[in-house]
């Protein structure tokens, strides 16, 4: 009786696997099934670097390389503030704090992960961009600058849980050998720990960036939605999530407006996939 109940549980998970994998596929059928016919009005080259983007001027101009760029400046910015402070945490959580102090500063990290994008947007509206825009002495605080540092606040979460949890894995006595032969505990940390965790440090990154280009919300709210190139990180952008999320309830079904969003979905998805199956490489890497 116990074999047979496995036995279900197992096939049962394994129609859960196959499901998901599934639903994946139909999603990326559906998307190139009314994504793909924007390629009858645009060429392709010309859909990804066009510079103007008038999806509802006659004839419509369908170039995405303004979004394109506005998504990497915003994830770029959001980048370069969430990795260290992201890695630095997960050190001081992983190796440094007392116990209890590590039971309230994971707890915590959990629950900033759980705060709504919504939510940190409207955070983002009525604190960051007045600071950014009396700060810089700009027009405007809408800028990919105060996207940047809200999409790091959600990204820290991600990369910290992930990389905290890499640390931990590394075999105890890697540590316990550096210290029998001399090395203090920063060394130990800087020469043993970090290189043997660096494959699931990096697969937090990719995640934390990956939860950066999906978000949608706090991107619209706070970056100005300007669907323009960019050329300074203290300028207005419009993200590939944004330009969806704000037009897709207005485009005209059928109309090249709505094919064209279907393909800055295609866009998106590819982008998304690329990064997660990059984690999930590391993420084998240091489980092999």
């Amino acid at each position: 009786m116990r074999k047979f109940r496995e036995f279900i549980i197992e096939k049962l998970i394994l129609i859960c696997g196959i499901a998901s994998i599934l639903f994946v596929a139909l999603i990326f059928l559906f998307l190139l099934r009314e994504g793909l016919a924007v390629f009858k009005i645009v060429g392709p080259f010309k859909f990804l670097f066009g510079k103007s983007w008038y999806p509802i001027s006659e004839p419509p101009q369908l170039g995405i390389l303004p979004l394109i760029l506005g998504s990497l400046l915003v994830t770029l910015g959001a980048a370069i503030i969430s990795i260290p402070i992201g890695v630095g945490c997960a050190i001081y959580i992983a190796e440094v704090a007392p116990v209890k102090i590590k039971e309230v500063l994971k707890a915590g990290i959990e629950l900033l992960a759980a705060i709504p994008s919504v939510v940190l947007g409207f955070i983002g509206m009525v604190t960051l961009v007045p600071l950014v825009k009396n700060l810089f002495h700009l027009p405007t605080g809408l800028t990919a600058l105060s996207g940047s540092i809200m999409l790091a606040f959600m990204a820290i979460p991600t990369i910290v849980s992930i990389a905290e949890d890499a640390l931990y894995s590394v075999p105890k006595n890697y540590k316990e050998g550096a210290f029998a032969l001399g090395a203090t505990h920063w060394q130990t940390i800087w020469r043993v720990m970090l290189p043997a965790a660096s494959s699931g440090i990096v697969a937090a990154v990719m995640l934390g960036i990956g939860r950066v280009i999906g978000e949608t919300m706090a991107v619209m709210m706070i970056t100005g939605n300007a669907a323009v190139i960019p050329h300074s990180i203290l300028a207005p952008v419009r993200t590939l999530t944004a330009t969806i999320a704000a037009e897709m309830g207005e485009a005209v079904v059928g109309s090249e407006h709505y094919f064209a969003l279907f393909a800055i979905g295609i866009v998106l998805f590819i982008i998304s996939f690329m990064v997660n199956v990059t984690a999930d490489i590391f993420l084998h890497k240091r489980q092999g």
